[in-house]
């Protein structure tokens, strides 16, 4: 009578309907994702020959090591989103450290973050600048747009006659170039 209960609360599938599900979408693209993967190793040689300081603890170090892994396996969306929260984790956690360490508000906005960073030296003008590009390209994956407004998905595809996926690959691309040209900065760059 026990295994007939546990085998209604389970449910059908079984472990070889998984491998094979597991193993069909390893499949899938895998060219592309071995070009993305290249794409990143190319991108990384810009860190430190020793790594790179990543301030912000365990959040940052989570959205950096996923933001890679979504690159890799095509998951756009998830990519720009983590890149960016990876931007102000690591931003506002650096402007607290150190001797000459901030006190920042509880809930410190990313322009507000930029702003002490471009003050402090920390980013450039065009760092900023690319930043608040990346803050534009996830704003509009979070929260609703309608379908009039120039940065909703489907509008960009009308207005460039482009598909989805090439949008999202590019904002993808950009965010994680930007995200490793966050990490290579003088800031938090270690080694040569």
């Amino acid at each position: 009578m026990a295994e007939q209960v546990q085998s209604e609360l389970l449910s059908e599938v079984t472990d070889v309907d998984v491998l094979r599900t597991l193993l069909a979408d390893l499949h899938d693209d895998v060219a592309g994702k071995v070009a993305r993967f290249r794409q990143l190793a190319d991108l990384s040689i810009a860190l430190g020959s020793s790594g790179t300081m990543m301030p912000g603890g365990e959040t940052a170090f989570a959205a950096w090591t996923e933001a890679r892994s979504s690159f890799v396996h095509g998951n756009y969306v998830a990519t720009v989103l983590l890149c960016q929260g990876l931007a102000e984790h690591i931003l506002a956690a650096y402007l607290m450290l150190g001797l000459d360490g901030e006190k920042l508000p509880d809930r410190v906005a990313f322009n507000d973050t930029l702003n002490r960073c471009l003050a402090r030296g920390v980013i450039t003008q065009g760092d900023a600048d690319d930043l608040r590009r990346l803050m534009n390209l996830r704003n509009p994956l979070t929260h609703y747009r309608s379908i009039d407004d120039p940065s909703n998905l489907s509008q960009r595809i009308l207005n460039t006659r482009l598909p989805a996926e090439m949008h999202l690959l590019n904002d993808a691309t950009f965010a994680m170039s930007m995200a490793i040209r966050l990490l290579a900065l003088p800031a938090f760059r270690l080694g040569d």
